[in-house]
């Protein structure tokens, strides 16, 4: 295994957190993701499901958990399901868990090759009252591919109609956005990767590269330190394509005088990180690129001090605007008279930062946790204020990941570097 996995104490207290949220007389069903093919034999990179390994640790496909709390026998309480290996698969792919490893990399009693898993799910069902049922009702969701937890769930449904269903989708977003200090060391490691990556590119930069070639270099330096690689699919938009919000092409030449915008993050044993960050393509920001940057800077800073325990995300990001609104103003973008005239449901600021300033983070960069309810300690969200100014080829943002404690936050990126005059300093070095 590349990465340094985590202990099974935290997993055992994860199960039991969740088990602590169900119903009496509730059976839950967790599954692994599939294998997603491409073409002829080819497959893409196996991920696993999110929320099967927050409970279990399990890195590996075909895998099941079923958590009954109030079964009769106390070992079906807790049972997973893992691919038989053998001699071929051990030759061809490598050796899967034996129950052995299972049950240590777990802390579960009871493994079970995953054939058995429909004639076990038979037998405890005698006993079980309702069934809970995993979904993902996360508000950018929009896969059109019907996952292996949709199809084992219709499968079930269709078997056994009469089951009362509970979705364990609402416990796990308020358990799993509160991260333990496990987690969080998982993640300052991912930072830590992705600062090394952001400081062997400060030392390659230069007109006349490719957005692509700075991508190589993250890559290059994410991989040599145990990463798998990005988090998620790297944004590298030289000029003008700094202001497209999702650019993930990264097929420019990037030209003296331009600014890069890079948001990238790697991640480190399924957790992520998410970093942007901007530098002048020739080593030195103009007046005006300054001016710009250090808006956005000072709106990062102050967005941080508000997010705190008890504080609304939407209240949060109403505040966000009015340091922006404030911002923009003294860059001379908007008007007093465009402020005043502002469409409450599409603020005058929004011409030039539309998007959200946080989300949460964790073993999903856009990670799952409940938005309608108040911040608490253990959180961890991104801070991404940016300005866009298309007629300039300008775009601006800013993204560190910080922990929400009692009385306030650690930023996990305060070590990477920042402040404009830091950039050029590395620049040129």
């Amino acid at each position: 295994m590349r990465y340094q996995k985590l202990p099974a104490d935290l997993y055992v207290r994860n199960r039991k957190a969740f088990m602590e949220a169900m119903k009496p007389g509730g059976l839950a069903l967790f599954f692994s993701n599939d294998t997603y093919p491409t073409s002829a034999d080819g497959t893409l990179p196996f991920k696993q499901s999110a929320d099967i390994f927050w409970l279990t640790g399990v890195d590996q496909e075909e895998t099941v958990l079923l958590l009954f709390p109030d079964a009769s026998n106390p070992a079906d309480r807790e049972i997973l399901f893992t691919i038989e290996t053998n001699d071929e698969i051990a030759i061809w792919e490598g050796a899967k868990l034996t129950k052995e490893q299972a049950m240590q990399e777990t802390g579960i009693g009871q493994i079970q090759w995953t054939a058995a898993f429909e004639r076990t799910l038979h037998r405890l069902l005698a006993e079980a009252s309702s069934l809970y049922l995993n979904d993902n009702p996360h508000a950018r969701a929009n896969n059109p591919v019907e996952t292996r937890t949709a199809r084992e769930n219709k499968a079930i449904t269709e078997k056994y109609p009469n089951y009362p269903v509970e979705r364990s989708a609402p416990i796990l977003f308020g358990l799993r956005a509160v991260k333990s200090a496990e987690e969080i060391d998982q993640m300052q490691r991912a930072c830590d990767i992705t600062r090394a990556g952001f400081e062997r590119v400060l030392k390659f930069v230069k007109p006349g590269v490719t957005e692509f070639e700075i991508e190589a270099e993250f890559q290059h330096e994410f991989l040599r330190r145990g990463s798998r690689g990005f988090a998620y699919t790297p944004i590298i938009g030289s000029g003008f394509n700094a202001c497209v919000l999702h650019y993930i092409e990264n097929a420019q030449e990037c030209k003296a005088g331009d600014v890069i915008l890079m948001d990238v993050g790697a991640e480190y044993g399924n957790y992520a990180s998410d970093m942007t960050r901007c530098v002048p393509v020739s080593g030195r920001f103009t007046d005006r690129q300054r001016a710009v940057y250090n808006a956005v800077l000072h709106v990062m800073r102050e967005a941080m001090k508000l997010l705190r325990p008890g504080v609304m995300l939407a209240d949060y990001h109403a505040q966000v605007g009015e340091l922006m609104t404030e911002q923009l103003l003294g860059l001379g973008l908007i008007t007093q008279e465009e402020v005043a005239n502002q469409n409450p449901a599409w603020p005058a600021y929004k011409k030039y930062f539309m998007h959200g300033t946080s989300h949460f983070i964790g073993l999903d960069v856009h990670d799952v946790g409940h938005w309608h309810q108040p911040i608490q300690a253990g959180h961890v969200f991104t801070v991404e204020p940016g300005i866009y100014i298309r007629e300039e080829n300008l775009g601006i943002r800013l993204e560190n990941d910080i922990l929400i404690t009692e009385d306030g936050f650690i930023d996990l990126m305060a070590h990477i570097p920042l402040e404009a005059d830091d950039i050029e300093a590395m620049m040129n070095a």
